[in-house]
């Protein structure tokens, strides 16, 4: 009964969790300020859409807040900066990277795809928009390591579209010698007790395993 509830929310929660309005650029100015008051050694990227906007919560709720309370718990040198926008599609984040790519950047944690499959987006313009963004981050920042999050398609997109999709995140991540997170919602998707009344964004308890989830692969490039 649980694995048929998570099927059927799953595709709703990964591919619904954005539809906030756009930011405004004082929204852009905000998002840009690191989620620790000291000043910053080395900046880790959060870039994405409302799942790292930590939808319908406080900031320090969200999983870029906690992850930054884990770094500073061990006294590490590194600063949290949360870039996510509701509502972002890969081809926004394309247009948008160059803005937010002006600070020096250690790691980049890119979290986009999923409203690119909600939408029925062609796979293949989304690979070349993400690759652009890594592009972007490469050619500013040769050095930056890089995460990427993967995402899954809804399967009302037909098995074709939603294999394609899923094979997008490993690809990418190979061929930019990215570390992967196989599926950026694991153990979240679909679990009600984890996710908002909505159904589609993760609740406080959700965003601390995803929180959980990043920290498994950040951690190691720190």
């Amino acid at each position: 009964m649980l694995r048929r509830l998570v099927m059927l929310l799953l595709p709703m929660f990964v591919f619904g969790a954005c539809q906030q309005k756009p930011a405004t650029p004082n929204d852009q100015n905000q998002e840009l300020k690191p989620t620790m008051n000291s000043s910053p050694q080395k900046n880790i990227l959060f870039f994405g859409n409302s799942l790292t906007a930590a939808y319908q919560l406080e900031p320090e709720q969200g999983f870029t807040h906690l992850i930054q309370e884990k770094i500073d718990s061990l006294h590490l040198p590194y600063a949290c900066v949360n870039a996510g926008l509701s509502g972002e599609t890969t081809a926004d984040g394309k247009n948008r990277i160059n803005w937010v790519l002006q600070q020096p950047v250690e790691v980049f944690f890119l979290e986009l795809g999923g409203n690119d499959a909600l939408r029925g987006l062609p796979v293949e313009e989304s690979g070349k928009n993400l690759q652009a963004i890594l592009n972007a981050v490469k050619t500013k920042y040769p050095n930056c390591k890089i995460i990427l999050a993967g995402m899954l398609a809804p399967p009302n997109m037909g098995n074709r579209y939603t294999q394609d999709f899923k094979n997008l995140f490993p690809e990418l991540a190979q061929k930019n010698q990215a570390t992967l997170i196989p599926f950026l919602l694991q153990n979240v998707g679909g679990v009600p007790a984890l996710n908002l009344p909505d159904g589609i964004h993760p609740n406080v308890e959700g965003h601390k395993i995803v929180a959980e989830t990043i920290w498994k692969h950040l951690k190691p490039l720190l």
